[in-house]
């Protein structure tokens, strides 16, 4: 990887924002096989978590952004991923998230989140920033209720996830800075 890309970090208050290393991939793996997280395209065996967890190094080299691993600061525990993801075919330019359950009620979600948004919109240039969230996932509709993006309705995605029932969620750069300003006054 890249000297640049290896060295793309962001940082908050309690989390490290990285590009994923391989060590990542046993709390990764563990995260993605339970049926809890209600993640699109649902749980994974190790062998296919193996081959999404390739998804986000390979989109950082040939892309120059994806999702961020996520690090407790003072524990250095691996919590989860969230971050700019832009796949072939996909509805939007997407800042997605995906938290361990060990994790979960935190806000370590919004977080995260929030400072991706902001290098979306900062770094990437991007001109909005969508999620693409499960109808029945709940705490992922929350936080994209806390980050202030709207239910735009429903979303086909392309295949082989086409047949999953989708919402698509999200705002516009404008709405985004309208928001951080009065979150940042108040």
């Amino acid at each position: 990887m890249p000297d640049g890309l290896a060295a793309t970090r962001l940082e908050t208050e309690r989390l490290v924002l990285r590009v994923p290393r391989i060590e990542d991939f046993e709390r990764y793996a563990d995260m993605f096989a339970r049926e809890e997280l209600r993640s699109i395209g649902g749980p994974l065996v190790r062998g296919e978590a193996w081959r999404r967890f390739l998804q986000m190094p390979g989109a950082w080299m040939l892309q120059g952004f994806a999702m961020f691993s996520l690090v407790e600061k003072d524990t250095g525990r691996w919590i989860g991923l969230a971050g700019p993801w832009h796949p072939d075919g996909w509805p939007g330019t997407e800042v997605g998230y995906s938290l361990h359950p060990d994790a979960w009620g935190m806000g370590y979600a919004t977080e995260a989140c929030e400072a991706a948004m902001d290098f979306a919109f900062d770094q990437l240039g991007w001109d909005e920033v969508v999620h693409t969230i499960a109808r029945d996932n709940a705490g992922s509709q929350s936080v994209a209720r806390r980050l202030g993006a709207r239910n735009r309705g429903p979303v086909t995605l392309p295949p082989p996830l086409d047949a999953i029932e989708a919402d698509l969620w999200g705002q516009s750069r404008a709405e985004w800075r309208s928001r951080r300003v009065r979150h940042t006054v108040a």
